[in-house]
């Protein structure tokens, strides 16, 4: 059995690379409240099919290189179609 996590690409600019971050919540071991924590995957994608912002599922494999050990197995929802460029672009504009 492969794990499989679900996470959101954050950077689609290398080649056939996606760096995915995995976001969780967990109380803290003393205190207990609730904290977030992410976890960064690199993943392999083929096809660059996947864009920043898609959420993903991604399935470990084998090390493809010295940080690859993820690839990509479906994309859960597309990003919105606005990115963080062009939404500044349209408030520097303004």
């Amino acid at each position: 059995m492969k794990k499989t996590l679900v996470g959101t690409v954050v950077s689609d600019k290398a080649s056939k690379t996606l760096r995915v971050d995995i976001e969780r919540r967990f109380p803290h071991g003393k205190y207990g409240k609730i904290v977030r924590g992410r976890t960064v995957c690199h993943v392999h994608d083929e096809e660059e099919q996947a864009a920043q912002g898609d959420l993903v599922e991604i399935v470990e494999t084998r090390p493809r290189s010295k940080t690859k050990r993820w690839d990509l197995l479906r994309i859960v929802k597309k990003a919105d179609g606005v990115t963080v460029e062009a939404a500044s672009a349209v408030v520097d504009s303004e």
